[in-house]
């Protein structure tokens, strides 16, 4: 992948310790995770650009049971431009939020087409002016459609495992959380990292109380991990209070 381009913002400072510590939680991410990939399915850098826009607050396994027809419906930026956001509506309908998805799909394929040639952008400033593009969506489109590492993907899972598993503090904000990974994590293995850790999360370390014992990566780095399964207490018996007899009538 293309490392190529300079940053528009300062990383923070990592020590030594925590680099070692982040390159080893990625060679066991290699390990269990080699096949890791973008689960969206497209074909084309403006079909990934659909896809990952209708992702917003849908699971992949949603989008991708809706992109099939249309893609068919609309096979080219200039399909979508020629059309209305009504046009696309029907087509998303199973999908969150659909209205505003089919405003910004519409208006996205509309520049692409209009201002870069009908060519979806490779960098992270033009993608950055496309409606509904945010450094996230940006990110994969890059990574994954032209190879370019400009970034890493934060969804809510690479959000969950972060903290987990220490890479970075407990409370970091979504855009510190990047920068924190950009700078633990060699720059041909962003877009890489954000995949592994996707493919754990939704393998292992779910988000509702995950059992940290069963997997190695969580047994070696999920020690600062706060919603390990506890051992369960045992139950202490009490002794029944001794039953008093009525005398008399």
């Amino acid at each position: 992948m293309s490392t190529s381009g300079e940053l528009p913002f300062d990383l923070p400072k990592v020590t030594a310790s925590q680099r070692k510590r982040a390159l080893r939680l990625g060679a066991m991410l290699k390990e269990h995770y080699p096949d890791a990939h973008c689960e969206l399915n497209y074909k084309s850098a403006h079909e990934l650009l659909v896809a990952t826009i209708l992702s917003a607050q849908t699971t992949d396994a949603g989008v991708n049971k809706a992109t099939p027809a249309l893609f068919a419906r609309f096979p080219t930026p200039a399909d979508y431009a020629a059309a209305t956001p009504t046009d696309i509506e029907p087509l998303i309908r199973s999908l969150g939020f659909f209205r505003n998805k089919a405003r910004a799909i519409h208006s996205s394929m509309t520049d692409v087409v209009n201002r870069f040639g009908g060519q979806v952008p490779r960098t992270m400033a033009e993608l950055l002016t496309l409606h509904g593009v945010a450094r996230k969506t940006a990110n994969v489109v890059l990574g994954n459609a032209h190879g370019v590492n400009q970034g890493i993907p934060v969804d809510t899972h690479v959000e969950r495992l972060s903290q987990r598993l220490g890479l970075v503090p407990r409370g970091t904000t979504v855009p510190m959380i990047e920068r924190y990974l950009m700078a633990l994590f060699p720059r041909e293995d962003w877009c890489a990292i954000s995949h592994m850790l996707i493919w754990h999360g939704r393998r292992a370390c779910k988000a509702r109380l995950p059992a940290c014992s069963d997997h190695p990566i969580c047994r070696e780095f999920g020690d600062r991990c706060d919603l390990r399964v506890p051992t369960p207490a045992r139950p202490t018996k009490t002794k029944a209070a001794p039953t008093r007899r009525r005398s008399g009538p």
